[in-house]
């Protein structure tokens, strides 16, 4: 349960912001990212800031998983009564971000994509103070492309790789087909990064639906 913050908490929380490196597990060279967030972020809005950093779509169910406690998990809470499960589910819009990543150090395993399972590390390298004029959150670094979103996750990315790497490829037509675009894995700028409002990406994906 997330406790009650004083006024002077809030008043301080709006005037920093969180500094994050996010790499996405199991490849290399690695795809990752540096993104500046408002330290009075939920976990939802995060979890809006890193898909829209690392170049996600948001079509499938995601998962913060902290390190200190292996009995619960923050993300999006099923409201089907007959789902029993070990872990509890918090609710990522009700869940300050603050909760589990305070200091520089802290870190937290987001999940996104239970089939591909697709496993970032999230870092938190500092917390320095909000830039005047700035509007957060915005990427700073990175490097590499995203995967395609349902490519099998990080060995059908790996196979992909190879099958667009040979024309000769007996796949290589059909994939670039499914690809449905040019695809550079080595292509990142952050200065073409576009974050979406996190309030926003919520009452399209629950009040409006």
């Amino acid at each position: 349960m997330a406790k009650t913050e004083s006024t002077a908490e809030t008043k301080a929380k709006m005037k920093t912001v969180h500094e994050f490196r996010i790499t996405l597990r199991g490849i290399r060279p690695p795809i990752w990212r540096r993104i500046r967030v408002p330290t009075n972020y939920s976990f939802w809005d995060l979890h809006v800031a890193i898909q829209d950093a690392m170049g996600w779509l948001d079509s499938h169910l995601h998962a913060f998983r902290p390190e200190s406690d292996d009995e619960i998990e923050i993300g999006i809470p099923s409201d089907d009564p007959f789902v029993e499960d070990t872990i509890e589910m918090l609710a990522g819009w009700h869940t300050p971000m603050t909760e589990y990543l305070a200091a520089p150090g802290d870190r937290i395993e987001y999940a996104y994509d239970f089939g591909d399972d697709w496993t970032h590390d999230v870092v938190l390298d500092a917390v320095v103070e909000r830039e005047s004029r700035r509007k957060y959150p915005i990427c700073v670094d990175g490097a590499r492309a995203c995967p395609p979103e349902d490519c099998g996750g990080v060995q059908g990315y790996k196979d992909l790789l190879k099958i667009l790497a040979d024309p000769e490829h007996d796949e290589y037509a059909s994939m670039t087909e499914w690809l449905g675009r040019p695809f550079d894995p080595e292509a990142f700028d952050p200065g073409r990064m576009r974050f979406e409002d996190p309030q926003e990406r919520w009452r399209f994906a629950f009040h409006d639906a």
